[in-house]
């Protein structure tokens, strides 16, 4: 009972990573349409800038860890913002009105981009944060097994958690949300009401960077280090992940992932872990394939 309640304890942070990319990357489908793997490496981009950053306000400007670790947020921040609004505007907004399938290819294009920048920034060397945050929190003690999370665990899946309803208030409750809500129901008739579709698009994009920003970050703050190849992996799997609870919501599809998060963590405890992406793949595949709508064209 208590390594299931410890296993569950370890799900939650997943599951609020999970929610809060599908969240995210469901507002930039929302106006693109087309699967766009360039959100994962953006994820994984900004976690890459934040660890090249801290060692070098720590190693070569001499800061103290905390001014260090806050000088590396604000460069990845800025990097990976100035670089979504970049591809936005100069790839994605023109691809997706002109020739929408060629939109996956070119995510693919500036995915390798990111990854190698990042690779020739770092010298291909591994860099590791030092644990931040990292003491045990006891929620239950039975005959010395203890269930436990960290503190930088528990304030990751609240900021993560924030971002997700912070989101959600926006697109429900604002001006801005109803007219993301028109683009991305027919472009055409929120255009002819007056409505700049290109700039809502732009809006969108960097939002969704904005979320997988702030998801880059506060992960690299918890795992230390973020691989240069994430970037593939996780644009694969918020793709995929976003889809379980569907793309039309960005608040379903954000359940959804939850709902994967757990079954992952779940089947890690349980399952071989050496079939665990594969298991999780394979599902991911046919929820897709049985969700899948065909047009009737007249």
């Amino acid at each position: 009972m208590a390594y299931l309640l410890q296993q569950l304890a370890n799900a939650v942070p997943i599951a609020a990573l999970y929610a809060a990319l599908a969240f995210g990357y469901s507002i930039a489908f929302g106006v693109m349409k087309r699967a766009d793997i360039t959100y994962g490496a953006l994820f994984a981009f900004a976690g890459q800038m934040l660890v090249l950053f801290t060692d070098v306000g720590y190693t070569r400007m001499y800061l103290i860890l905390p001014a260090a670790f806050t000088f590396g947020a604000i460069v990845a921040v800025s990097y990976t913002l100035g670089t979504s609004f970049l591809v936005g505007r100069a790839i994605m907004l023109p691809l997706s009105r002109k020739s929408p399938n060629t939109v996956i290819v070119a995510a693919l294009g500036v995915m390798i981009i990111l990854m190698e920048t990042a690779r020739l920034a770092s010298n291909t060397r591994g860099i590791w944060l030092p644990p931040l945050l990292n003491d045990a929190i006891v929620f239950w003690d039975n005959d010395g097994f203890r269930v436990t999370l960290t503190e930088i665990q528990l304030l990751n899946t609240a900021l993560m958690l924030l971002v997700i309803l912070a989101g959600a208030f926006v697109l429900r409750c604002t001006g801005w949300g109803r007219i993301w809500r028109a683009v991305t129901d027919d472009v055409l008739a929120a255009e002819l009401c007056g409505t700049s579709a290109n700039r809502v698009f732009l809006l969108a994009y960097v939002a969704s960077a904005l979320v997988a920003t702030i998801c880059g970050l506060l992960a690299t703050s918890y795992y230390g280090t973020m691989d240069f190849g994430a970037g593939l992996m996780f644009g694969l799997k918020v793709l995929m992940i976003a889809a379980v609870g569907g793309y039309s919501d960005p608040l379903k599809s954000a359940g959804g992932a939850a709902l994967l998060g757990l079954s992952e963590t779940m089947w890690g405890a349980y399952g071989p872990f050496l079939w665990r992406d594969f298991v999780m793949f394979s599902v991911l595949v046919l929820l897709l394939v049985l969700s899948r709508r065909e047009r009737v064209v007249p």
